[in-house]
């Protein structure tokens, strides 16, 4: 064998394998995995190799184990590639087992242990790599496990450190989330070791640590999970929240509630004794003003209340379209609107139509043709519908692949 200055392999593996908050047995299967690579990587040689890890002892022994033939057995030819090596790897030539054992037979078993204090530098270095790869592996699969199965419900955390305008959140056991910019509650500013509630929102994959968990406070999601934990009716499944509609930015938001039990009211459950329990979400949500909209099965209902309180006279659907032109009275045109469209903006969100709202005088001193233009589908409601079928599409093909994965 080639001598090389000698390192003590089982203290540097040990290094990469130190505070790492991974199942015992995952260290295990990597540690096992590294010494096959690094003992391949000393013997110059694709074989067989044996580990036994005595976890009470902590005592190592890796082996040579192949069987000595004059000729390589057939193979099945239905065999891939890599089952071929697998099989090759427990058998080694005559001549190639005499390095090892100069009285060694075809028929023999050759079962050494190798010293791995003799493993060189090279060897060592290759096994580090895989081993710190392996368990890089385990623990992205571990985030992955835990937090996309609870994707959509709040978490708490400590604010670690800012990187430039987003925010490092630890969420304990060594694992740390993201609180992005653009997923922060406007002029909201948080600062190191301050406390954060937050939504997880998604898990990504991630080139520099594998998988990063993305939360969120601006997201519809983080608000539902708000009303869930601060509304027992709707944590015990009595009232359903059916509908949330969110623009954080202009700090507005718009739900729609429905209670299964006619005894209850589910804007008061929402409401609360006084208003305690929307102003204590009120209050999360730094002042974010927040309409409750009872749900209502009859749609035109449902969008009536929506705009609440404007007086709905008339409404009607641009057939082969989502808009729906709406004719309210003048009075709470304005209100209606809201301030640069948000009010309107946000109740179609929220019933999941684009609303299109006029003046009762507007309306009624309209000609036909006018009128009937507006009635009519134009580009934009094209535009949209489109948009809305690429994301539909979208949801059913991601639906699909969780469905394939969870089965």
């Amino acid at each position: 064998m080639k001598n090389e200055p000698k390192v003590n392999l089982l203290d540097v593996l040990k290094e990469v394998v130190e505070d790492k908050s991974v199942d015992d047995s995952v260290i295990l299967d990597a540690l096992k995995k590294a010494l096959i690579s690094a003992a391949r990587k000393y013997l110059h040689i694709e074989k067989k190799i044996n580990v036994d890890i005595d976890m009470e002892t902590n005592e190592v022994h890796v082996f040579l184990n192949v069987e000595v033939v004059d000729d390589y057995p057939d193979y099945d030819p239905n065999m891939t590639a890599d089952e071929v090596a697998e099989m090759d790897e427990g058998y080694m030539l005559v001549d190639e087992a005499r390095d090892f054992n100069e009285d060694a037979q075809a028929g023999d078993s050759l079962y050494m242990e190798l010293p791995t204090s003799s493993f060189g530098r090279q060897a060592i270095q290759t096994a580090k790599q895989l081993l710190t790869q392996h368990i890089r592996s385990a623990e992205c699969q571990r985030i992955m496990d835990i937090y996309r199965s609870r994707i959509g419900t709040i978490i708490n955390g400590t604010v670690l450190r800012l990187e430039q305008r987003n925010v490092i959140v630890d969420l304990g056991n060594k694992i740390e989330a993201e609180l992005p910019a653009r997923e922060q509650i406007p002029h909201e500013r948080l600062t190191q070791g301050a406390s954060v509630k937050a939504v997880i929102a998604r898990v990504e994959e991630s080139t520099k640590s594998g998988a990063q968990v993305i939360l969120s406070r601006s997201n519809a999601d983080f608000l539902k999970a708000l009303l869930r934990q601060e509304v027992p009716e709707i944590y015990e499944g009595t009232v359903e929240i059916k509908a949330v509609a969110r623009d954080s930015k202009n700090r507005r938001a718009k739900i729609a509630v429905y209670s299964r039990d006619e005894k209850i009211d589910p804007v008061g459950a929402c409401v609360g004794m006084k208003g305690a329990r929307v102003q204590t979400i009120v209050r999360e949500l730094g002042n974010e003003r927040i309409d409750i909209v009872h749900w209502d099965e009859n749609f035109d209902v449902f969008v009536q209340r929506s705009l609440a309180p404007a007086s709905v006279l008339k409404m009607f659907p641009v057939p082969d379209t989502d808009r729906i032109v709406i004719i309210v009275d003048d009075e709470n045109l304005a209100q209606a609107i809201g301030k640069g469209g948000q009010n309107v903006e946000l109740a179609g969100r929220l019933v999941d139509r684009k609303l299109d709202v006029h003046g009762e005088q507007e309306w009624s001193q309209m000609d036909e043709e006018a009128k009937n233009n507006i009635l009519a589908p134009n580009y934009e409601d094209e535009r949209r519908m489109r948009a809305k079928r690429l994301d539909e599409d979208r949801k059913a093909k991601a639906a699909a692949v969780k469905k394939d994965v969870n089965a």
